[in-house]
């Protein structure tokens, strides 16, 4: 069976959200085409750069990240029109951190969303450049250009937030606790550490730069968009985690078993399968229970529900 690139296919929420299909593969197309207006043209030096960094953003994905802004303003009434420059921010963010964790320094992968790793297609030193070029691009999406907040502060807020979750107390430390936990035994506050911060700290981040693009938003609203960012950061990884053990590479586009090759800790490998599936549904349980704060205050959780709903039970 040919490997499938893991686009979004939120058939498994479809039951419960029955408009929620529609709503995602419109998000996506939106976000595929701000992507694309905003990266470099091929045709523009440095050529092999700028293809390299095409094809590592605009190789399919599921577009969590953006997505979850764009439903962070639709729960909370914010255009789309202002909410795609940090839509198209995190997205390249996470696009970086995908090509650099992909190199052989890091974890060593072959296989990217169905296709060769950019490191593969081109070459490490070429991969290493795209991931600089991303980060430097997300950071400039945010400090000027269309689709963002006319409030400087507000802009500035977004960078912050941004750049809180990408570094050494976000993303990019808790892929050197990663590296570091390779061969040793960690205990289960130690994973959900190591996971908070490689991969909870950018998915909070998106829920609360789509929040702070409403800046009048009550404070116990922002309180509830941030317990339900963090359950879902933390259950999204959980996840992943699972599907490293469970999961179809034919699917999920990239090869399973990962982990378990390379002797790193994760939540199924220190808690259990079953424990840690229980413990995703918990988070899933606190992220809906922070929402019910949104509806009584008459905006609109549903959007931030399916979300939830679809990265507990998506099995790529």
């Amino acid at each position: 069976m040919a490997v499938q690139s893991s686009a979004i296919q939120p058939s498994p929420t479809a039951g419960r959200h029955p408009d929620f299909a529609a709503q995602l593969q419109q998000w996506q197309a939106r976000i595929e085409r701000e992507l694309s207006a905003r990266l470099p043209a091929v045709d523009v030096q440095p050529n092999r750069l700028h293809a390299a960094i095409r094809y590592s953003v605009l190789g399919g994905g599921k577009r969590v990240r953006p997505a979850l802004v764009y439903a962070t303003g639709a729960a909370i009434g914010v255009p789309e029109s202002i909410l795609d420059g940090a839509a198209c921010a995190v997205e390249l963010i996470h696009a970086y951190s995908l090509v650099h964790d992909d190199l052989p320094a890091m974890d060593n992968d072959d296989l990217r969303r169905g296709r060769p790793t950019c490191h593969k297609q081109f070459d490490e030193a070429t991969a290493i450049l795209v991931g600089d070029s991303l980060q430097c691009l997300a950071f400039e999406l945010l400090a000027e250009g269309p689709g963002l907040p006319a409030d400087p502060s507000v802009r500035l807020k977004l960078v912050r937030l941004l750049a809180i979750a990408s570094g050494t107390g976000g993303m990019a430390g808790g892929q050197a606790l990663d590296l570091a936990a390779i061969g040793r035994k960690l205990s289960l506050a130690e994973v959900e550490e190591m996971h908070v911060r490689k991969t909870g700290a950018l998915i909070h981040a998106c829920v609360m730069m789509g929040a702070a693009c409403a800046p009048q938003l009550p404070e116990n609203i922002t309180r509830a968009l941030d317990e339900y960012a963090r359950a879902i950061g933390l259950a999204f990884q959980i996840q992943d985690d699972l599907l490293d053990v469970e999961g179809d590479v034919a699917v999920i586009g990239k090869a399973t078993g990962a982990d378990r090759a390379l002797d790193k800790p994760t939540y199924p490998s220190v808690a259990g399968v079953e424990p840690s599936r229980q413990r995703m549904h918990e988070l899933h349980t606190r992220a809906l229970s922070a929402l019910a704060r949104l509806d009584a205050a008459g905006l609109q959780s549903a959007p931030l529900a399916a979300m939830s709903d679809w990265l507990v039970l998506r099995k790529y």
